[in-house]
């Protein structure tokens, strides 16, 4: 039996390039699990193994491992999933957070919270993700721990509690001051950090440590009603009632401890490791993980998270191999066996689990029987997906599905031979699986498949795994936006009739419906289930309809939307309700309410009237204050809005809005416009609707 109080499931996540991998790397090395150092920019990190990971020197899938360590004398064992952090990737760092119990945020001590640092938290929030927050780089010339520290209370709306400081920042950043038991920590470089020397505090920086040492007496004194009275009393804090009061308030998601270090030169990683075990919870600490009962969709249960309960665990990643599916999960109850049988509830399945596996990175290591609070890799699955959950058959549950985004880009590609065609076909199902952001389809009219992303690169990066690592020879087109359409208006009472008499039994059916806009907050708001932008509500009474038709009434609608109504793009932001219908006795089949449902939908979109929608990219460009005018005009230029600009030193942090048809080659602009010092990120926003002009000569193009 495993000990669950000494598991840490965590992630490590952020903003590209600060620098996770890194820390991950140094993780490995300290606890015992790399006997030397990998590093991001040699190509030598073993949690980016991917062949493109270590070309291009960023993190593309989520990698898991399992890793030992000692703090206070007791063994833990840290559960760890290293994440993209290039948002084209997001689903990597989405699927991670859903199934981890706190998660570790690495910021640029330079930079501070970048675009992506603020999609990362949002995704920690929605899943209730306790985070710890990492200043990393803290060598970096112009790094400033204080701007970094803010910038999370500011951008975040977090509640940072400084435990540490730098002693120094930039070239001259040689340790760390911790300030909850008040002393100096220094990392011996030629021992590559492994060797801690604990000194006094320097004594030019006894007044600034007394100072931050202040302000978290005061922000923990707000956690704990005993240290409130302490704090009241003038009386003094002991270094576990701190402890105490940090990892209560981190669990319960009302503050954010803080550290730093620099992970390339090996400063303060251990401390962080000790940290995660300080104040970051065990399985144990979770609420207990909610589903609903398969039998009554209404109907919520609860797991607790101990052995002898009876088992469920959540997929949350599939990778294809040679061999067979290995599937990642998560389990949050009971325990599971190599050679036994469970439930997939969703749909009826039952599974056989021929191989379990503890996964580092991709080196795997067999297991007889793994247990709640674990992560693992197994072998057998058929018909269990990301999002799926696996449970005791005679226990059925089904656990909250994670979200997946849509996709705003997309590019065509064709078979060079017969053989190819084939091969590729397989081959979209296996990427389709692997990565629930990613689809495609085939485009009877221009006889292309077409394949949609969250972005160029990650585009880019599947046509090199189709041609490089598939074997398959494809033509690739060039990138396109994945335009969708809306309605403007309602319509109601609108008929969709499909009758066909040939001879011998016909088809019929009848269904009446009423369409208006409707967002995916207010699905939300309503407990409706918003899937591919369409919420689909039987609102019939009476059996004007026979209820076995009407999951096809809903088919046909949900299929009508995805093929569009307009221009051939997906219809989106739309609620239907089915208020009436007719069927024959002999004649009403699931196929003809299908059809029934798809004319009505049709008819009803042009009544309510029809818009395209354009996806608006969140922009951020950091630029010497100089080059500000060129590459405002020229956002200008491309339809965006500047939302604000930000003052970093000697640079400006420009956010703004922007359409991503505008956005293609930007990167290239942006070189020229600096002279090479102005960066960019950009990450999917919303959904806008097209100027008429642009919409008119994108319809004629169509």
């Amino acid at each position: 039996m495993v000990d669950m109080t000494r598991i840490r499931n965590i992630g490590i996540c952020a903003h590209i390039d600060a620098g996770k991998t890194t820390v991950t790397e140094r993780v490995l090395y300290y606890t015992g699990k790399n006997y030397k150092l990998g590093e991001v920019h040699e190509g030598t990190a073993t949690m980016d193994f991917l062949q493109e990971e270590q070309e291009r020197g960023i993190t593309i899938q989520s990698a898991a491992t399992t890793c030992p360590w000692i703090a206070r004398g007791s063994e833990y064992q840290v559960n760890l999933i290293d994440t993209p952090g290039h948002v084209d990737f997001t689903i990597e760092v989405e699927r991670s957070l859903r199934v981890l119990d706190g998660g570790v945020a690495v910021f640029d001590g330079k930079e501070g919270v970048e675009a992506q640092s603020e999609t990362v938290w949002r995704q920690a929030e929605r899943y209730n993700v306790p985070m710890l927050c990492f200043v990393n780089k803290m060598d970096k010339l112009g790094a400033d721990f204080k701007f970094s520290f803010d910038s999370i209370r500011d951008r975040l709306g977090a509640n940072p509690i400084a435990v540490q400081i730098p002693i120094g920042a930039g070239p001259t950043f040689k340790g760390i001051i911790d300030l909850v038991e008040m002393v100096a920590y220094y990392f011996d470089a030629d021992e590559l950090g492994a060797k801690i020397e604990i000194a006094e505090i320097p004594e030019d920086l006894r007044p600034v440590a007394d100072t931050w040492r202040q302000r978290l007496i005061e922000q923990v004194a707000e956690l704990d009603d005993d240290l409130t009275e302490k704090y009241l009393h003038d009386e003094p804090f002991e270094v576990h009632e701190i402890k105490r009061a940090l990892r209560a308030g981190t669990i319960a998601r009302e503050c954010n401890p803080v550290l730093c270090g620099a992970a390339l030169q090996n400063i303060g990683v251990q401390r962080l490791l000790d940290a995660v075990v300080d104040y970051l919870p065990n399985p144990l600490e979770r609420p207990d993980v909610e589903g609903t009962d398969p039998k009554h969709s209404d109907k919520h249960v609860t797991r607790p998270l101990v052995v002898d309960a009876p088992f469920s665990a959540l997929v949350f990643k599939v990778v294809s191999d040679a061999h067979g599916d290995l599937t990642y999960m998560r389990i949050y109850s009971g325990a599971i066996e190599r050679n036994k049988r469970y439930l997939n509830p969703a749909n009826g399945k039952k599974e056989n689990l021929s191989r379990i596996f503890e996964m580092h990175a991709r080196e795997r290591i067999p297991l007889d029987r793994a247990e709640a609070g674990a992560i693992v890799a197994v072998v057998g699955l058929k018909h269990s997906f990301t999002g799926d959950t696996l449970c005791d058959a005679a226990h059925p549950i089904i656990l909250e599905r994670m979200m997946f985004p849509e996709p705003v880009i997309s590019m065509s590609i064709e078979p060079q031979s017969s053989e190819d065609k084939r091969k590729l076909a397989e081959a979209l199902v296996t990427i389709r699986r692997e990565d629930p952001s990613f689809r495609s389809h085939f485009n009877e009219d221009t006889g292309q498949t077409i394949i949609e992303g969250m972005g160029e690169l990650h585009l880019e990066i599947i046509a090199h795994k189709l041609v490089r690592d598939m074997k398959i020879g494809v033509r690739v087109g060039k990138p396109r936006v994945a335009y969708r359409e809306t309605i403007t208006g309602t319509a109601k009472n609108v008929r969709g009739r499909f009758i066909k008499q040939t001879g011998g039994r016909g088809q019929y059916g009848d269904c009446t419906i009423n369409i208006q806009p409707f967002t995916k907050e207010e699905a939300q708001a309503a407990e409706l289930d918003f899937k591919d932008g369409v919420v689909f509500r039987n609102k019939i009474i009476g059996g004007a309809i026979p209820r076995e038709f009407i999951p096809a009434i809903e088919m046909g609608v949900r299929q009508a939307a995805l093929s569009g109504v307009l221009g051939g793009y997906p219809v989106l932001n739309v609620l239907v309700e089915l208020v009436d219908g007719s069927f024959h006795t002999v004649d009403s089949s699931p196929i003809a309410f299908e059809q029934a449902g798809a004319m009505a939908f049709r008819d009803a979109c042009g009544r309510a009237g029809l818009a395209l929608l354009e996806p608006i990219m969140k922009v951020a460009i950091t630029t010497p204050d100089e080059y500000f005018g060129p590459i405002s005009g020229d956002l200008n230029a491309r339809r965006g809005m500047i939302l604000g600009t930000e003052h970093r030193g000697t640079t400006r942090v420009i956010d703004a809005d922007v359409p991503l048809s505008e956005m293609f080659g930007y990167t290239t602009t942006l070189r020229s416009l600096s002279r090479g010092r102005a960066t960019s990120t950009m990450e999917p926003h919303t959904y806008r609707p097209l100027p008429p002009n642009i919409a008119k000569e994108i319809l004629a193009a169509y």
